[in-house]
């Protein structure tokens, strides 16, 4: 049996300080943390995936290896089936996973993507590990939502070829109420700046176009928060560089635990849309992408299937 590596980001089995949650649990005696993750491998679902961004999925897709549970418990999730920390946690065996990505590399997926890793990050390294043990080295992206240390951003650098985060908040409050993590906006942007000096402002394309190697930061948009989005990318623009690849979502839809919110209870408008579109060009953006505003009713993954894109 292929062991799984536990612990802190290092890899060493101890009080577990992989996220800025920092709870201290050691997570191989049983006991949990804010995540209520255990030491293993807990992985919702391992699938192809083409609904990236065109430098991540290409035409043949990435494989997507998609951790249960998650570091932050926003209230409008859009993997709450997967990703609420009170919900049961399939574990897998690393030779099933690692025999399951194998297969879809084998098949042409020439990356593989890590989902909500904040609180994975050891069960990461053992996969990527075992597979470069099987000679397969893979593209890897680390899909995340940016509520990282940046020390652990850090011990990653010989493992990651591509960041993926998603910049939520530069409200306080709005982190708070949704995320419940006050210090998001602080932690995030220390997270960031570590992955734009490990990466810098480009991307490095391969022969088939998708990224080999680089940064890509996400930002979703919020019904009713076009000054949060404003801010994030008046942030990444003085902060970072204005140069760097930027994903810009529309496809928030309001999950029936937020059907009743006043604001989350509905889709963004097309003056919302807007106006965070013009603060993008203002800023002198013109590297990434930007989604079409009907994307909220095209991106629903239903993880009770055994590929949740199909």
């Amino acid at each position: 049996m292929i062991p799984v590596r536990t612990g802190q980001s290092n890899g060493r089995a101890s009080a577990c300080e992989t996220c800025p949650r920092a709870c201290g649990v050691e997570r191989s005696t049983g006991a949990f943390g804010y995540c209520r993750s255990g030491s293993g491998l807990e992985i919702a679902s391992i699938c192809l995936h083409r609904g990236e961004e065109p430098a991540i999925s290409g035409e043949r897709g990435i494989c997507n290896v998609f951790f249960s549970h998650c570091n932050l418990q926003c209230m409008y999730c859009q993997n709450e089936q997967i990703s609420r920390n009170d919900s049961p946690a399939r574990s897998m065996s690393l030779e099933d996973a690692v025999r399951t990505v194998s297969r879809l590399l084998d098949e042409g997926a020439p990356s593989i993507g890590f989902v909500s890793p904040s609180h994975m990050i050891p069960q990461m390294r053992s996969i990527v590990e075992a597979l470069r043990e099987t000679g397969r080295r893979p593209v890897v992206v680390f899909n995340t939502n940016a509520y990282d240390r940046p020390e652990t951003i850090a011990s990653i650098e010989d493992l990651v070829d591509v960041y993926l985060p998603d910049f939520k908040y530069m409200d306080h409050s709005l982190a708070l109420e949704l995320s419940g993590a006050w210090d998001y906006p602080e932690v995030a942007r220390a997270a960031l700046r570590e992955m734009h000096r490990q990466k810098g402002s480009s991307l490095a394309l391969r022969d088939d176009g998708t990224a080999g190697s680089g940064l890509i930061i996400l930002h979703l948009i919020l019904p009713g928060q076009t000054e949060n989005s404003k801010a994030v990318l008046r942030a990444i623009a003085e902060e970072l560089s204005p140069s760097l690849h930027i994903s810009l979502m529309s496809q928030y839809y309001p999950s029936t635990a937020v059907a009743w919110h006043p604001w989350l209870g509905r889709s963004i408008t097309r003056a919302e849309y807007d106006e965070v579109l013009d603060e993008l060009e203002r800023l002198g953006f013109s590297r990434g992408w930007v989604q079409e505003l009907e994307s909220e009713k095209t991106y629903r993954p239903d993880f009770t299937k055994p590929h949740p894109f199909e």
